[in-house]
């Protein structure tokens, strides 16, 4: 019996440990380089040793700095790209594993891990010097709030203000205690594969982050999830869900002192509108608008409300 007892538990363990590399790993289908998915519009930087993709309209001393949330792009911005460029600068780029920026792999970058909060605040920086601007003003929706705030905070004598779209104090990431078991080999090999689940469901819920889900049309749908026909962009999503910095900017608002517009939708049930509101309230130097019947993504839903909020505020700057 003892015997049988230590075979069972014998083979359970070389289940755990083997199975997982006996799961096969279907290719992506319909995928392609980020150059032959790119608009006529788009540019591509070198930055940090990443090939970075962005776009640029507008001139003038104003400049603006677009940063998305997760699961989004550049394209995010599109309902609102042209009226902001009318009163300046306007450049947005696609955050590591978003978009048509590079995707490095496991083993092909140097250094800090690119998916990483605090590279990605270093690619904010790198980004300002690729575009010239010594002060600018970052624009940050949802988990691209996050990225602004650190930014500020770690840079700020390049920050002129901020404007924070629904602002996520998370990242976007995994939580810190889940981050070590997504580092485990058998558990990184299967990880593209349960990205490719999670996007499924993420799709299902695209619609809640609207106040209206009937304006999630075909061609919104499309439209985010274009990056998807972008080569190894499964790896590289797992590669963002499993990178983190544990990082304390709640216990730090008081040092964000340049001023800042909060942006959120009365209907904000992916960052709760009240979470918006208090974040506001912390802040040293801030304004709050509370867009009505509005959502999640109030650039892309409420657009002109969105611009009736935030160009009054660029009009105030000093």
């Amino acid at each position: 019996m003892k015997r049988k007892w230590r075979l069972g538990i014998g083979l359970l363990v070389a289940a755990v440990v083997v199975g997982p590399y006996a799961i096969p790993i279907p290719a992506l289908k319909d995928v392609s380089s980020p150059e032959d998915l790119a608009d006529p519009d788009s540019r591509f930087a070198e930055v940090d040793d990443l090939k970075v993709h962005y776009k640029v309209a507008g001139q003038g001393e104003l400049a603006l700095l677009l940063l998305h949330g997760f699961g989004a792009s550049v394209w995010s911005w599109r309902q609102v790209w042209p009226s902001l460029a009318e009163h300046g600068l306007v450049a947005g780029f696609d955050r590591p594993a978003f978009g048509l920026t590079e995707r490095p792999l496991p083993g092909e970058w140097r250094g800090a891990n690119p998916y990483g909060l605090q590279a990605q605040v270093r690619l904010t920086i790198g980004m300002l010097d690729e575009l010239g601007i010594q002060r600018g003003i970052l624009v940050g929706h949802s988990a691209g709030g996050m990225i602004a705030m650190l930014t500020a905070l770690e840079f700020p004598a390049r920050v002129r203000a901020l404007v924070l779209v629904s602002p996520s104090l998370h990242g976007g990431g995994m939580a810190s205690w889940v981050r070590p078991l997504l580092h485990i080999p058998q558990v990184r090999r299967l990880g593209p594969l349960a990205v490719r689940a999670l996007v499924g469901r993420l799709e299902q819920a695209l619609p809640s982050a609207w106040h209206d889900p009937a304006k999630v049309t075909a061609e919104v749908l499309a439209g985010y999830k274009r990056p998807l026909h972008v080569e190894n962009w499964d790896i590289a999503f797992w590669e963002y869900l499993a990178a983190g910095d544990d990082v304390d900017v709640l216990g730090r608002l008081d040092h964000i002192g340049m001023p800042t517009l909060v942006v959120t939708g009365d209907d904000d049930t992916w960052v709760p509108t009240s979470q918006s509101v208090q974040l506001a309230g912390r802040l040293p130097d801030a304004k709050l608008v509370v867009i009505p019947n509005c959502g999640h993504v109030a650039m892309d839903e409420c657009p002109a409300e969105f611009l009736q909020a935030v160009v009054p505020f660029l009009d105030s700057l000093p």
